[in-house]
């Protein structure tokens, strides 16, 4: 089989809701079957007959009934009690329409390890199955009391030696024990009878607790699944391509969101098997502009900030309350949108794309359709979608828009004229990167959008204990390193007191030389963030930096960070509105990184000077 002919499927364990909601949100995002977890079905006020029928009408198969625990290996009483039970199994399977059972190896304390009693226990179900017109599929708990790995399953399986029982592989259950996948492509692909995916992070803990809060969707974790996929497909394997997901964030958040990123999921790995499942990411440019949504109060604000920073107002749109400031290839959009008082938020990102045609066809193909938008006659098509948290994401080639933004010269009064002439530019060339502050619910899921949708590759997780809990960060870039998307998120925040700057945001700018930015803006009164003087004794101390150099950190609150690839140097405003902030960077040497080290040193002056614009 290959993935073109592959069915997907999702087991109504990775989404919140009853079992209802799972599967109207399953059939919404486009799946072909679901795997029916035996609590969800225990829990509905509805028949099995009455869900098949519901499957029915949705347009989805019962592929999988799931999971029939503690079975094999046990005393004669226990078989017998055992086999009674599976026979109430088998009836509830009928009426669903399932043909398949998914048999977990034992937990038991009761259970014996003999491989040779599991093998005849196991053989005596698959008779009592087929009998029915069904099948089991054992499966190898990672944490199984005596079967705990693929191997071993296929030792039992294979002894038992009946058509109606082969195996279930678990992405988590293999890879979490570190067995080696090669070795799935020995066995026969008829034997293989349900292929269950799961990512997950690289953490050292007990695997059962790993995997019931921890799993992901392909492509959000860190196992290799192509390679164990692409395995599975090589012996010849005929199933679906299941999702078989825990996870605390995904069964607690909105269940059809939820399914959507499942299915971009099982997109993405399908077209890293080599199925054109959607046109390939086209070449990015880098950052074409980033847009921000202010009120009057904080549109005046940023203006004078970027008068300082030594952008010129270029333009105003056609028809849209929207300005275009510029400082070499830096371009900021401020538009007049938001109806809350003094605020600022990023609102939209757009990626110079060498295609940005087929780039929103691939977004439509990964499931971010192209979102609504008005236009004149003579202004630019601009497509666009939206990230989980909101954020627009434009596709564009730079000649295309900026005819939309005449001379300043035309900008006319639905903005406050309060515009001072540009200042001297300080050698901002472009946009470095845009941080953006993701809910917790949507940090996995926002890596796996722009990983999906722009081609973008995601960088290893980072945490840092900031002043008020410990925060995630984790980049995405294009591969020649001309887009960098800064995701970050904390796990929880709750009471009025802790976070006096709540969900920042910020646009990093590309500096030729930051200390000579940092002295003219110095010079210029710009409202640069005030860093205090023990970061610089403690620089000095991990650092042993030349003194001349410390000096001018101190002197201009640029901050330092460096690795065995180069040096950064950055600086940060102060903030504008509650949430917003701009950087400066250079980058010296192969430097890759943003700074994190430096991360808790800003946040804590970003609350000083937030508490003390309150309290004034």
């Amino acid at each position: 089989m290959s993935t073109a002919d592959a069915r997907r499927v999702i087991a109504t364990v990775c989404l919140s809701g009853t079992l209802e909601d799972k599967l109207a949100a399953a059939a919404a995002a486009g799946f072909d079957g679901v795997e029916i977890f035996e609590n969800d079905l225990i829990t509905s006020a509805a028949s099995p007959a009455e869900i098949r029928r519901r499957c029915a009408d949705l347009g989805l198969t019962v592929d999988l009934y799931q999971p029939f625990r503690d079975f094999e290996a046990v005393p004669p009483d226990v078989l017998r009690a055992n086999l009674r039970r599976a026979e109430r199994k088998f009836d509830v399977m009928e009426q669903l329409g399932a043909d398949l059972v998914l048999v977990c190896s034992t937990v038991s304390p009761g259970a014996v390890d003999d491989d040779e009693l599991a093998a005849e226990q196991l053989r005596l179900l698959a008779e009592r199955a087929a009998a029915r017109g069904m099948r089991v599929a054992y499966e190898a708990l990672a944490w199984g009391r005596f079967v705990n790995t693929y191997d071993h399953s296929w030792r039992i399986v294979r002894r038992a030696d009946h058509p109606a029982l082969g195996l279930c592989l678990d992405s988590f259950h293999v890879l979490s024990r570190g067995s080696d996948p090669a070795l799935i492509c020995t066995i026969p692909g008829e034997k293989l009878f349900f292929l269950q995916l799961a990512d997950a992070p690289r953490l050292d803990m007990d695997v059962l607790q790993w995997s019931r809060h921890h799993r992901l969707f392909p492509g959000q974790g860190s196992f290799d699944l192509p390679t164990f996929v692409g395995n599975v497909l090589s012996t010849g394997y005929a199933g679906p391509l299941s999702l078989e997901v825990f996870n605390d964030v995904f069964r607690q958040a909105d269940p059809v969101p939820a399914a959507v990123d499942a299915m971009r999921s099982l997109r993405l790995l399908e077209e890293q098997l080599g199925m054109p499942v959607a046109a390939p990411a086209p070449e990015l440019g880098g950052c074409a502009f980033a847009e921000l949504a202010v009120d009057e109060i904080a549109s005046s604000r940023l203006a004078d900030a970027l008068t300082a920073l030594g952008f010129s107002l270029t333009g105003k749109h056609r028809s849209k309350p929207v300005q275009l400031w510029e400082q070499g290839g830096a371009r900021v959009l401020l538009n007049a949108s938001s109806s809350t008082s003094d605020s600022a938020a990023i609102g939209a990102l757009a990626a110079e794309s060498a295609d940005p045609g087929r780039s929103a066809e691939r977004a439509d193909a990964m499931g971010a359709p192209i979102l609504p938008r008005s236009r004149g006659p003579e202004e630019a098509n601009l497509a666009s979608v939206a990230a989980p948290d909101g954020t627009e994401v434009f596709f564009c080639d730079t000649e295309s828009w900026l005819s939309d933004f005449p001379d300043a010269g035309s900008v006319g009064s639905n903005f406050r004229q309060n515009w001072n002439p540009a200042s001297p530019a300080i050698g901002l060339t472009g946009i470095d990167h845009v941080a953006l502050t993701q809910p917790f619910d949507h940090f996995d899921e926002a890596t796996l959008f722009y990983r999906s949708v722009l081609g973008l590759e995601p960088e290893p997780v980072v945490e840092y204990a900031a002043p008020f809990g410990m925060v995630r960060s984790r980049a995405v870039l294009d591969p020649s390193g001309t887009v960098r998307i800064a995701l970050t998120g904390t796990l929880v925040r709750r009471g009025e007191w802790a976070p006096a700057v709540r969900d920042p945001q910020h646009i990093a700018f590309t500096c030729e030389d930051v200390l000579a930015a940092a002295r003219t803006l110095r010079e210029r009164g710009a409202p640069v963030l005030r860093i205090p003087d023990n970061y610089y004794d403690d620089l000095d101390a991990r650092l042993e930096l030349d003194p001349r150099l410390l000096a001018e950190l101190r002197a201009n609150s640029v901050l330092y960070d460096r690795d065995e690839n180069g040096e950064y140097l950055h600086l940060f405003t102060e903030l504008f509105g509650s949430r917003i902030f701009f950087e400066l960077v250079q980058r010296i040497g192969g430097y890759a990184g943003y700074g994190v080290p430096n991360a808790p040193v800003r946040m804590a002056a970003h609350r000083r000077q937030r508490l003390a614009a309150i309290d004034g």
